[in-house]
């Protein structure tokens, strides 16, 4: 949050991925030389999260760079990170298993390596600060007493925010019930594969849709699924429940960078990295301890505070930045033109 938003010229971008990979690269390298002594692995692991953090907000900006180009659909590029996520779990549990947990850093090694040699490539075209556009860096501060993106990180902090206690006990909670730990993983994975297809097929679901009503849905859903998940713990609701995952998180997703790319375009890249660090961060992270303690006195019905949440967002609205962003431009016009790696 506070070295990506110095990033406002697009063209800074490309740059920055790449310097933040290879310091990624060595700061990962650097683990295999703390010796196991915690306070060194401690600075080698921040060292690392503080290079490869940035990393997602700005190739979301990247992405929304181009998507505003119409030349790529944001969904369908969106959705390979969702696959990734889940093929690099796989992948890593399965070595860490076969061969134990010196695997994460080895996976990890040749997971950043990768990247860079990617983020090496030119894109093409380069991204370039339009003229016309205002090139000034805004202030952090700024941004954050600005009431239209004050209002839009607390939307999307109530949102994002309610999935914590999804991700931290909802297995618990399940398999408590009586579920299998074979049913509990297929029923995360049929919410990758809502989440993937929302995600594949955006353009088509949500082309003309307002952003006030991406988000109403979203809290709609939020309420119906947290509501579902502390009342029953049938399958058949679960298998609901978890399809749901596509509306509550993808298409909140959708909605928060659509209305990241309306903005101005020295503002992208900031609006990026709060949204990242504040809603997507911070905040699921205060609400995972607020869920742990409520998990231990009320069981399932913290459940319940999380649907609230998505009562609450229902009534906070979101102005679009620009008369144009009030509808959700998702046209075919983005398969005419395509980037190229050089």
């Amino acid at each position: 949050m506070v070295l990506t938003p110095r990033l406002h010229k697009v063209e800074h971008i490309m740059p920055a991925l790449r310097w933040l990979s290879f310091a990624a690269l060595i700061f990962v390298g650097f683990h295999f030389f703390t010796g196991g002594n915690f306070w060194l692995m401690a600075l080698a692991t921040v060292l690392f999260n503080l290079c490869c953090g940035p990393v997602v907000p700005l190739s979301d900006a990247m992405a929304n760079y181009y998507a505003r180009l119409k030349m790529l659909d944001y969904g369908r590029t969106r959705l390979w990170g969702s696959v990734a996520f889940i093929a690099g779990s796989t992948v890593v549990g399965y070595l860490v298993a076969e061969f134990g947990s010196d695997m994460i850093l080895y996976t990890a090694m040749v997971g950043v390596f990768i990247s860079l040699l990617f983020a090496m490539r030119n894109t093409n075209p380069m991204p370039v600060t339009r003229g016309g556009q205002h090139s000034e860096r805004p202030k952090l501060s700024a941004l954050l007493t600005d009431k239209p993106v004050v209002k839009f990180l607390v939307l999307m902090a109530l949102i994002q925010g309610s999935h914590a206690a999804y991700y931290g006990f909802s297995a618990i909670h399940w398999k408590a019930a009586g579920h299998s730990e074979d049913v509990i993983g297929y029923l995360w994975s049929l919410g990758v594969a809502a989440e993937v297809a929302v995600f594949a097929l955006s353009k088509r679901l949500f082309a003309g849709w307002s952003l006030r009503t991406l988000f109403v849905v979203a809290a709609g859903g939020v309420m119906l699924r947290w509501g579902m998940t502390a009342a029953t713990t049938s399958i058949l609701a679960l298998v609901v429940v978890q399809m749901l995952h596509g509306v509550t998180f993808a298409m909140a997703h959708i909605a928060a960078i659509q209305y990241i790319q309306n903005s101005a375009e020295n503002k992208m890249v900031a609006l990026q990295a709060l949204y990242n660090a504040i809603p997507l961060g911070a905040f699921i992270a205060l609400m995972t301890v607020i869920s742990g303690w409520g998990y231990e006195h009320w069981g399932a019905n913290i459940f319940w505070l999380m649907a609230a949440m998505g009562f609450v967002a229902l009534f906070i609205k979101v102005e679009p930045q620009n008369d144009e962003s009030n509808v959700v431009d998702l046209s075919a016009n983005a398969s005419k033109h395509r980037i190229k790696l050089l």
